[in-house]
């Protein structure tokens, strides 16, 4: 049986007897082979791991642990981290800072995780040159430091940063702010999701610094946007296995106890998302059975929602200052409502509700020279000269 199969294994004396020998003898091949298995274990294997290899950390190998830092996994970047950090001394902080400032990419980001477990004085100038890296493990980990040190300067930065033109930029800000963990930038990190063409990509980092049912207390018009988007991203941009971490079962269950035409419309949202994921052998196909198994269980629960009574409710959102406007037009078939869009200020919004319109064959019904007359856009007067 081979080493990292003993380590996997259930049994107490092999999974030991393979910590002990990786820790002790510093086994940088079989840590290695160990980080590129991450995509084929479980995370509750990689937990046991984890946890098996701090037990064999001591005041005797520990520094052992610098020789894994090459091969970065969040697997088990906590456990070296946290590891060393019980060891802390002022050789090993020098180690560590001159790896911070020398090493590779991989190494950085270990190092960094470190200092979110021990403070030092000279570390924070040094995390402050990596907040922008592209390597996205030590851009969020040198936050997390930032944050424990005690230092918001960056954080101060990043809140001014996410009302950038720059759509990338802001969400460069929204990752350094969810990693820094002050939930006081909620607020604004809602405020960027509204406004960005990125929306579904911010939306899915929020849940990371405060769950769903929080914001839903705290904040709840915002946290239906947040979770509508989330639904929107599902598959495109975020992975499937994410429903556990956004708690998805549990909060569509929740919006039906709480039943407006906001949460209508994110229940038919969420139907019709659910049932394309299902319908598309792409979107399944090498997910595990955890994640397919909650896929169709949410599935069931929204078929079997009364979708009568969900449109007539959804239909309050087919006006223009509603956050959920766009969604609407794209699940009701309220012609009445979608011709009075067409007299928004939002040029945008306009072209959906013509758009819509479109497809259930109502063009008769509306006069697109007086519309056109409206429109200052090049872009979105083309297109509606073509429809």
């Amino acid at each position: 049986m081979s080493l990292i199969k003993k380590l996997t294994s259930k049994n107490k004396q092999d999974y030991e007897m393979a910590a002990s020998h990786i820790i002790d003898s510093a086994d940088v091949e079989s840590f290695k082979e160990l980080v590129e298995k991450d995509d084929f274990l479980f995370d509750f294997i990689k937990n046991n791991v984890a946890q098996r290899l701090e037990n064999a950390v001591n005041s005797s190998n520990y520094l052992n642990l610098i020789k894994f830092l090459p091969y970065y996994s969040s697997s088990y970047v906590d456990i070296i981290a946290k590891s060393l950090s019980k060891f802390e001394n002022a050789d090993l902080n020098a180690n560590l800072l001159e790896i911070l400032n020398n090493g590779s990419n991989e190494e950085k980001a270990y190092c960094a995780k470190y200092f979110s477990f021990v403070t030092n004085s000279e570390v924070s100038n040094i995390l402050k040159n990596y907040i922008n890296s592209d390597y996205e493990p030590l851009a969020l980990n040198c936050a997390e430091a930032l944050a424990f040190q005690g230092d918001r300067d960056c954080f101060n930065q990043a809140i001014l940063n996410l009302s950038s033109d720059d759509d990338f930029e802001v969400l460069s800000a929204v990752k350094f702010l969810v990693a820094f963990g002050d939930k006081t930038a909620v607020p604004d990190l809602f405020k960027a999701m509204k406004n960005s063409s990125l929306a579904e990509n911010i939306a899915a980092e929020i849940p990371y610094l405060d769950n769903i049912f929080n914001l839903l207390e705290s904040d709840t018009d915002n946290a239906l946007c947040l979770i509508n988007y989330i639904i929107d991203g599902l598959g495109e941009v975020t992975a499937l296995s994410q429903v556990f971490d956004y708690q998805l079962y549990d909060i569509l269950g929740c919006l039906l106890n709480h039943l407006s035409s906001k949460e209508a419309v994110i229940l038919l949202n969420a139907k019709e998302k659910f049932n394309t994921l299902t319908e598309n052998d792409e979107y399944l196909y090498d997910e595990d059975k955890n994640t397919k198994n909650e896929i169709y269980d949410i599935k069931k629960s929204l078929n079997s929602l009364d979708i009568s009574n969900l449109n007539l409710l959804a239909d309050d959102e087919l006006v223009e200052d509603s956050d959920f406007v766009f969604t609407a037009i794209d699940l009701l078939k309220s012609e009445d409502k979608l011709l009075n869009l067409l007299n928004s200020s939002n040029q945008t919004l306009v072209l959906k509700a013509l758009s819509a319109l479109k497809l259930l064959g109502k063009m008769d019904r509306v006069d697109k020279s007086e519309i056109l007359s409206r429109i200052t856009d090049e872009n979105i007067k083309s297109i509606i000269m073509a429809l």
